[in-house]
């Protein structure tokens, strides 16, 4: 069997139009853009960058708040115990009784600097740096998983060489026993026979498991867990390269997400300059509100009582002052002292206004406030900052033209090697094609009795490694292509 008949075996046992079973029931069909989408939604490591998004939009969100005033809201309880109140070494009141307060306040205040202007612009900057990094991140998942899915083909493609050579080897085995049986061989040519299909065996061994292994690393790119048959359904064509290096170099500079996420970061620190520099520009801060307050005794005894003293004092200090008044020269009027008498409605409003705690407030005077500061020396902290604004910025120069460097470099090799890949696959091709007419030729040469058993082993040997240098030659083009694409940062095949 040719190898284009093995690859369109293996197209066939991909599709799943075998029959029915149990296991295809569960078989996970795959093109490589479902591969990719499902990655996507589930590859955690992608998902953690893309996650970064979020942070980003609300920094660019908290820094247009910046710009607008901040209000506060407050409110306090307090309780404080009897005893005499003391200021220094001074007694102002003594058998105080237990008092409940409360208190509100309401304010809002407005800040506005060089660095707050400027802050939107530099969160918009470092959003599209986190974009950018997520579109490389993108790209390099793309990659990875294009990587695996063509992996699982080279591996189940290596599968049905091994099935195929374990067909020939036991065909020679049959062949070499008919052979003995009248005595055109000895044994040692079924020995021999036996011994290639008992390699073979292993070879098929080794194989499935190494599409087993294929398989389950492209399960992991994906997101998944468990290991389920997998049907691909995306196929892959081998096509003489026509790009021409200046096209592709110019999309790359245009494209490439590593360049990107270079240029997006450059001017995130530029950004950062502006803010560092307008530390030396003056700020404004403007402040007002409004609060009020509760004060209640536990007990309007105490309360009753001062008020009683207080206009006692001052019936006393009337009754003095109308005595000198009298005295005098020439007497001045006298004042009415029954004004200082304690009434009952003095008593009533005593005990309703101690009713006040916790809501009925006595508001605070309203206050506002405008200030405006420009600094002028604060310890070298604004050049230091600025200096590392500014290497901040050098670096991300010097990065981006590192990147391009790298990149015209990448580029040049990745489509090097894939012209290569290329004709060392329609080599390998027209390898393939001699291996097996030798095989042919060895097989009826061998039956003949023109041959020994060795040098059909020997035919065999080449066509397999033929064989293998073709699927190997085709993959390393489809690997080399896919390089080639995520330097470009584009889709660069159907």
């Amino acid at each position: 069997m040719r190898l284009r008949d093995a690859v369109a075996l293996l197209l066939l046992l991909l599709a799943g139009d075998a029959a029915p079973t149990a296991a295809q029931s569960d078989t996970l069909r795959l093109s490589l853009e479902d591969a990719v989408r499902l990655a996507q939604e589930q590859n955690p490591g992608f998902l953690a960058a893309r996650n970064d998004r979020s942070t980003a939009d609300w920094e660019v969100r908290e820094a247009v708040g910046s710009l607008f005033p901040s209000a506060t809201l407050g409110g306090s309880l307090s309780w404080q115990g009897p005893g005499e109140q003391r200021f220094g070494s001074l007694t102002l009141a003594q058998d105080l009784p237990t008092y409940y307060l409360s208190a509100y306040n309401v304010g809002i205040s407005y800040q506005l600097s060089a660095s707050a202007l400027l802050a939107p612009a530099a969160a918009h900057a470092r959003r599209e740096a986190v974009v950018a990094q997520i579109d490389a991140a993108r790209v390099e998942l793309m990659a990875a998983v294009t990587r695996a899915y063509l992996e699982v083909l080279r591996q189940a493609e290596g599968e049905i060489l091994v099935e195929l050579q374990l067909g020939r080897a036991r065909f020679n085995l049959r062949l070499a026993e008919a052979q003995q049986e009248v005595g055109a061989v000895t044994p040692l040519d079924v020995r021999q026979a036996e011994v290639q299909v008992g390699r073979a065996e292993v070879a098929l061994l080794q194989a499935g498991n190494a599409l087993s292994t294929a398989r389950l690393r492209l399960l992991q790119q994906i997101g998944m867990d468990g290991d389920r048959p997998l049907a691909l359904t995306t196929t892959f064509e081998l096509e003489e390269p026509e790009w021409n290096r200046d096209d592709l170099l110019a999309t790359a500079l245009e494209r490439n997400p590593t360049l990107r996420a270079g240029a997006a970061n450059l001017d995130a620190s530029q950004a950062h300059v502006r803010q560092a520099r307008s530390a030396y520009l003056p700020s404004l801060v403007a402040q007002a509100g409004i609060g009020g307050f509760t004060r209640q005794a536990s007990s309007t005894d105490v309360l009753v009582t001062q008020a009683q003293m207080q206009l006692a004092n001052q019936a006393q200090q009337c009754a003095l002052l109308n005595q000198v008044y009298t005295r005098l020269v020439d007497p001045l009027p006298t004042s009415d002292c029954e004004a200082f008498t304690f009434t009952d409605d003095m008593r009533n409003r005593i005990v309703t206004e101690n009713g006040a705690f916790p809501f009925d407030f006595s508001r605070r005077p309203a206050s506002a406030s405008l200030s405006i500061s420009l600094p002028i020396f604060q310890g070298l902290q604004r050049e230091r900052q600025l200096e590392a604004a500014r290497v901040q910025r050098s670096d991300a120069e010097l990065e981006i033209r590192e990147r391009r460097l790298a990149l015209t470099a990448d580029l040049t090799i990745a489509l090097r090697t894939l012209v290569t890949a290329y004709q060392s696959a329609a080599l390998e091709a027209r390898n393939s094609e001699v291996a097996d007419d030798q095989l042919r030729l060895a097989g009826e040469r061998y039956r003949l009795g023109a041959i020994s058993f060795v040098g059909l082993v020997d035919a065999e040997t080449v066509k397999a490694e033929a064989d293998r240098a073709y699927v190997n030659a085709v993959y390393a083009y489809h690997d080399a292509l896919t390089q080639l694409e995520t330097v470009v940062g584009t889709e660069l095949r159907d």
